[in-house]
């Protein structure tokens, strides 16, 4: 008798853990109009059954991207009501018609949408893997201008240009999706005032409450594909003029056959969680008694000064992303009128070429304030920048 007893209480527990199996499946959504379960598994199987087995290596299978979430659910088709043969079944019938077509729409749009995140996905991995391979040859030394360098950055860009185009058809397929937007919003209002047209009948009354369920699923569905459209458009537009920016600079490096790192306004907006201020040139301020952050002296042909500017104001943005700078060109005051006027020529020139250094970098030249001045204490021409 006891053995009895402990088997049924066996059995008890099994078939509720199997229950609680089937109910916590039952809370994940499911946004393919599927059982969220799984049609394919049988009831008081085990979960386990369900998973798939994983094919390949753990390494190959997390560098491989997977699936891209479905954006919207496939819309059941709607059950065919009898025909009463009232004109308020006839105007079912044909809002009827027009909700399979919408629904077609959308699952037509929705794939598109998973195509081009997938294009997407492979452009942005060969871009990645492309910057990469540069980046390292530049870590490690390079010289000026190295020609395989230069065609793989002529790669880069071009897979870039392809990220950018996928963005024409996400707007595109925004435009197409606004339209189902307007379809879903007339079915709705159609569906809503065929309730109080004259000559229905109880049936008709019973399928337009199921039909106007149904359309009501389908506007969610279209919102939400909207949405997810929109919110790709976004993503994608500043991913691209991030790396646009990126790969102004990384040109550079490869001019000068050394590596920087990230432009320095993406480093700004990345330390402040926000984009950079823009405006018009900022008027020069008083620089009198500031020590400056930079001090260049140009005495000799060929300065090399680009990889300690870009330290230095990496660093300052890093401390402060919102600041600005003063960019002084320095000549000396000593010798007669006409070669003090010949080096502060040549010291703005000098100035001009280091505010182009810092744009290459990523520097917005709406940040910079650029003037000029004489020193007695100067001994040859000197650009210093000031962080303001």
């Amino acid at each position: 008798m006891t053995l009895w007893k402990f088997s049924t209480a066996l059995a008890s527990v099994a078939l509720f853990a199997a229950g609680c199996t089937f109910t916590e499946e039952a809370l994940w959504p499911s946004l393919t109009g599927e059982d969220p379960a799984g049609a394919s598994v049988q009831e008081g199987a085990p979960a386990s059954a369900a998973l798939p087995a994983p094919a390949g290596p753990p390494v190959q299978q997390a560098q491989r991207p997977g699936p891209a979430p479905r954006a919207a659910r496939q819309a059941a088709p709607m059950p065919a009501g009898g025909e009463t043969g009232t004109s308020v079944g006839k105007k079912i019938g044909d809002l009827r018609a027009e909700l399979a077509r919408l629904h077609g729409s959308i699952s037509q749009h929705n794939s598109m949408l998973q195509e081009l995140r997938s294009t997407i996905v492979q452009d942005s991995q060969r871009y990645h893997g492309t910057v990469a391979a540069v980046n390292a040859r530049l870590q490690v030394g390079t010289t000026p201008g190295n020609p395989v360098l230069v065609q793989q950055f002529a790669a880069a860009q071009g897979e870039l240009d392809r990220v950018a185009t996928s963005i024409g058809g996400l707007n595109r397929l925004a435009a197409a999706v606004d339209a189902d937007s307007t379809l879903s919003a007339f079915l709705s209002e159609s569906t809503h005032a065929a309730f109080t047209l004259t000559g229905a009948v109880d049936e008709d009354h019973r399928q337009l409450a199921i039909l106007e369920d149904e359309v009501n699923r389908t506007v969610v569905l279209v919102d939400r594909l909207m949405n997810e459209v929109a919110d790709d458009v976004r993503r994608q537009t500043q991913y691209v003029a991030t790396e646009r920016s990126n790969l102004n600079l990384l040109s550079t490096g490869i001019k000068v056959g050394e590596i920087y790192g990230a432009s320095l306004v993406n480093r700004a907006m990345t330390a402040a969680g926000a984009s950079a201020p823009t405006g018009p040139l900022l008027a020069s301020a008083d620089i009198t008694g500031r020590r400056p952050l930079v001090l260049i002296r140009f005495d000799r042909a060929d300065v090399p000064f680009q990889q300690a500017l870009y330290n230095a104001v990496s660093r300052a943005l890093e401390r402060r992303p919102n600041a600005s700078f003063d960019l002084l060109a320095v000549a000396p005051s000593i010798g007669t009128r006409g070669q003090v006027a010949s080096n502060t020529t040549k010291a703005r020139q000098e100035a001009e070429a280091v505010l182009r250094a810092l744009v290459e970098m990523g520097l917005p030249p709406s940040r910079v304030a650029m003037s000029a001045s004489v020193s007695t204490a100067a001994t040859t021409n000197e650009v210093h920048l000031y962080i303001r």
